[in-house]
């Protein structure tokens, strides 16, 4: 909308009034609909972490290697970076309320390639 047009609608109020939520609204959709943050081409982000892991995580109580226990009882999951020597990894923890043990980590490298899985965390 340009400013002639803009003082054309403000020079009549009552135009104005009925006309005015409408472009208001129509500004702040467009605001909301622009997206997300974009992160770099190739980036491993935590939220890809949590989805690999989870699909690992169900792969390993599917083949019995965790027992039906850590299907229902997981109480938090994490997702954060540890540094190992020079190399930062990313974990995703799975926490039950019960059992020993009481965590499961899994880790991946930066690129997003599986690195191993224990109960430690080490």
């Amino acid at each position: 909308m340009n400013i002639k047009m803009f003082c054309q609608i403000r020079s009549h109020s009552g135009i104005f009034l009925v006309i005015g939520p409408f472009f208001y609204s129509y500004a702040v959709a467009g605001v909301y609909a622009h997206g997300g943050k974009q992160h770099a081409a190739g980036e491993f982000t935590n939220l890809d972490a949590l989805k690999k892991a989870t699909e690992l995580y169900d792969k390993l109580i599917g083949s019995k290697k965790l027992d039906a226990s850590w299907e229902t009882g997981i109480e938090k999951v994490q997702v954060f970076d540890r540094r190992k020597n020079a190399q930062v990894e990313k974990v995703v923890s799975f926490d039950r309320g019960s059992g020993d043990p009481k965590t499961v980590y899994i880790f991946f490298t930066l690129q997003g390639d599986y690195a191993g899985s224990n109960f430690t965390g080490e």
